[in-house]
C-alpha cells in the first residue's frame, strides 16, 4: 500500500504531468527554451535534468545517516511519515508554480523528489522484516504492481480533467494540471496511513542521538567493507549502478524528450505514459515468473538487454508511432528489473544479518548515486550537443557495462550467504 500511495508521485509529478506542465510553462513565461535561475540562463530540460541530479545528491548524502538512525533507534516508521508528509505536502504546493516563479517551482520538485527517495529508503528496510525469503521475489513484484495500479487510476482522472477541464469548472489544461498537484499530495499522504497502521511496531532503543548518528555511519562502513568477502554481491551492485543510471534516467526524462524532440502534443505524451503503466504491471509479473522458471540472473539479463536496444532504436525515433511502439516495450521490462533488482539484492545480503536497513541503506544510495550520475550526464550531453538523442544513445553504454558485470554474477534462488 505504500507503493499504491507514493508511486502517484513518481508517475505524475516525475514522469508525465509536470515536466510538461513545468516545459509549458517555463517557455512562455520566459518567451523561449532559455530561462533565467537564480541570475543563470540555461536550458529548461537541462535545469530540469540537473535539478533531479541534485535532489538524488542530497538523498544519498542523507540515506545513511537517516538509515543508521532508523535501524539502532528503531525509527523507521517516523521517519518514513515524515518524508511521506515533506513530499506529500511540496506536491501540492508545487500549485502554484506558473513558471515565471522558477526558483520556487524547481525548490518544491526538489523537495518533493527528497521526501518520496527518503521514503524508500525505510520502505525497502521492511522487506526482509515482513516476508520470507522464498516470498522476497513475488512480494516485491506485488509491491511494485500495486504502485503502477495506483497511479495509473489517478492518471488517468487527471487526464481526464486536463483534456477536458471544463468538467471541473476548470478554465483551462494549467488549472488542471495544478489541480493535480494538489491531488497527488493528498492521495500519498492518505494512502500511507494504512501503511503506518499496519507495519509492525518497533522497540523502543535509549540512547543519545549523537551515539545513533555515529553508530549508523560506522555501520554504513562495515557494509562498505564487508564486499570484499561478497564476491557476488560487489558484482552484482556494480551492475545495479550502472544499469540502473539509464533505467531510472529514461523514466524521469521520457516526456521531455517526447515533447523536445518529437513536438508531441501533451495528451498524447500522458496516454503513452499511461499505457506504459499498464503495461508495467503485467511486465512485473511476467519477469517475476520467468525468474522463477530460469532465475533472477537470466531475468534480468533479458531486461537489460531490451533496455540497450531501447536506447539505441530511442536515438533514431521520427514519429508518433515508434514512441508509442518503445513506450509499451519500455513498459514490459520498467517494473520487472526494478522489482527483481530488489529482490535479488535481498537474496544476496549474508542471512546472518540482523541490520538490514544499513544494507538496504547501501543499496539506496548507490541507487540514487546511479541516478545523479545518469540525470546529470544527460543534461550535460545535451547542453554540449543541443540534443537529447545523443544523450538518449549515451545511456546505452551503461547498460552494457552493467550487462559485462552481470554475466558474471551468481545470484542464489534463495538467500543465502555468498
Amino acid at each position: 500500500m505504500f507503493d499504491w500511495a507514493n508511486s502517484v508521485y513518481s508517475l505524475v509529478i516525475t514522469t508525465t504531468i509536470f515536466p510538461i506542465y513545468y516545459n509549458a510553462v517555463t517557455k512562455s513565461a520566459f518567451k523561449s527554451d532559455t530561462v533565467r535561475f537564480f541570475y543563470i540562463d540555461i536550458e529548461n530540460t537541462v535545469l530540469y535534468s540537473y535539478s533531479l541530479s541534485f535532489s538524488f545528491l542530497l538523498i544519498a548524502v542523507l540515506s545513511p545517516l537517516l538509515s543508521g538512525i532508523a535501524d539502532f533507534g528503531s525509527r523507521k516508521k517516523i521517519f518514513m511519515k515524515f518524508f511521506t508528509y515533506l513530499g506529500g505536502v511540496s506536491c501540492i504546493l508545487l500549485y502554484f508554480f506558473t513558471g515565471d516563479n522558477i526558483e520556487f517551482g524547481i525548490i518544491l520538485a526538489i523537495l518533493a523528489s527528497v521526501g518520496f527517495a527518503g521514503g524508500i529508503v525505510f520502505y525497502n528496510a521492511y522487506l526482509p522484516i515482513i516476508a520470507t525469503p522464498d516470498k522476497y521475489d513475488i512480494v516485491s513484484a506485488k509491491g511494485f504492481s500495486m504502485g503502477y495500479a495506483g497511479s495509473v487510476l489517478l492518471l488517468i482522472f487527471n487526464l481526464t480533467t486536463i483534456s477536458n477541464p471544463a468538467l471541473l469548472g476548470l478554465p483551462d489544461e494549467s488549472a488542471a494540471s495544478r489541480l493535480s498537484f494538489i491531488l497527488v499530495g493528498i492521495w500519498w499522504i492518505g494512502f500511507s496511513q494504512i501503511t503506518f497502521y499496519r507495519l509492525p511496531k518497533e522497540e523502543n532503543v535509549t540512547g543519545s542521538a549523537t551515539a545513533l548518528i555515529k553508530k549508523g555511519y560506522l555501520e554504513i562502513i562495515k557494509v562498505a567493507r564487508s564486499l570484499s568477502g561478497l564476491k557476488n554481491l560487489k558484482r552484482f551492485l556494480i551492475s545495479f549502478f550502472f544499469y540502473n543510471m539509464g533505467v531510472q534516467t529514461v523514466i524521469y526524462l521520457a516526456a521531455l524528450f517526447g515533447d523536445d524532440e518529437l513536438k508531441l502534443p501533451a495528451d498524447n505524451l500522458i496516454m503513452t505514459i499511461l499505457i506504459i503503466q499498464i503495461v508495467a504491471i503485467f511486465g512485473s509479473y511476467t519477469f517475476a515468473k520467468i525468474s522463477n522458471w530460469k532465475g533472477n540472473k537470466v531475468s534480468l539479463i533479458i531486461m537489460v538487454i531490451i533496455w540497450m536496444i531501447v536506447c539505441l532504436y530511442a536515438y533514431f525515433l521520427d514519429s508518433a508511432i515508434q514512441f508509442y511502439i518503445l513506450g509499451f516495450v519500455v513498459g514490459m521490462v520498467m517494473g520487472g528489473i526494478q522489482s527483481l533488482s530488489r529482490a535479488s539484492y535481498s537474496k544476496l545480503i549474508p542471512p546472518e544479518s540482523k541490520n538490514y536497513t544499513s544494507y538496504f541503506s547501501f543499496y539506496d544510495v548507490l541507487e540514487k548515486t546511479s541516478i545523479v550520475f545518469g540525470t546529470f550526464a544527460y543534461g550535460m550531453i545535451e547542453q554540449i550537443t543541443g540534443s537529447m538523442r545523443n544523450s538518449t544513445l549515451a545511456l546505452s553504454s551503461f547498460f552494457i557495462i552493467g550487462l559485462v558485470f552481470l554475466l558474471f554474477t551468481k545470484i542464489p534462488k534463495f538467500r543465502r550467504n555468498t
